[in-house]
């Protein structure tokens, strides 16, 4: 049975993305991260930003290195501040779980989105990654150190997360056409996130 936590995650971050636009750093601890990202990518190209939220600051640095973004996310309040903020980008209001642009992208990000899935749903999710990636993109996102749930909270609402062990993720991520580049678990120098950058094999 699904944790109803699970299921007001979208309703959570639209009824407070004031909160959120406030609380939410900008001093951009992940930028080693995305440094890291783009110089996979390379100097341009196009990059699919899963729970985009308002777009900062994770989107705006990508933006201020020239790639051209497209930003998804579930809660209507995230996107219209991501809109006003950068309205040169595509910015696509979608369930990341029914994500199907028929398009793929240079890179793609999910960074503390995927992680609020269900355990069932990342399994799910990893097809969708890949049916929006061709050769040589690279894949980005945030999740567990081990299988189980970890509830938070913010703003007095319990907010849902999960993972799964780190040997299922490597091995969906080789089902699906990733090679893992490198992975870091409670990466101190990132705020204790744990990360994982991949890339489909390029064409040869």
């Amino acid at each position: 049975m699904t944790h109803p936590a699970a299921k007001n995650i979208l309703n959570i971050y639209h009824n407070h993305a004031e909160a959120f636009a406030r609380l939410r750093s900008r001093n951009l601890m992940e930028k080693s991260w995305l440094d890291k990202f783009i110089g996979f990518i390379g100097s341009s190209g196009t990059v699919l930003d899963i729970g985009c939220g308002n777009g900062r600051p994770m989107a705006e640095y990508l933006i201020q290195q020239g790639y051209q973004l497209t930003g998804v996310d579930g809660a209507a309040a995230m996107l219209e501040r991501a809109r006003m903020h950068f309205p040169q980008q595509r910015w696509l209001q979608a369930d990341m779980r029914q994500l199907a642009l028929k398009e793929t992208f240079d890179g793609l990000i999910a960074w503390d989105s995927f992680f609020h899935l269900t355990p069932d749903d990342q399994r799910r999710m990893l097809p969708i990654f890949a049916r929006h990636t061709h050769p040589g993109s690279v894949l980005m996102f945030t999740s567990g150190t081990h299988n189980g749930v970890a509830m938070g909270e913010f703003e007095g609402e319990p907010l849902y997360h999960a993972s799964l062990e780190p040997e299922e993720y490597r091995q969906l991520l080789a089902d699906n056409g990733f090679n893992v580049i490198d992975v870091v678990f409670e990466d101190p120098a990132c705020g204790g996130h744990s990360i994982w950058l991949c890339q489909s094999p390029g064409l040869i």
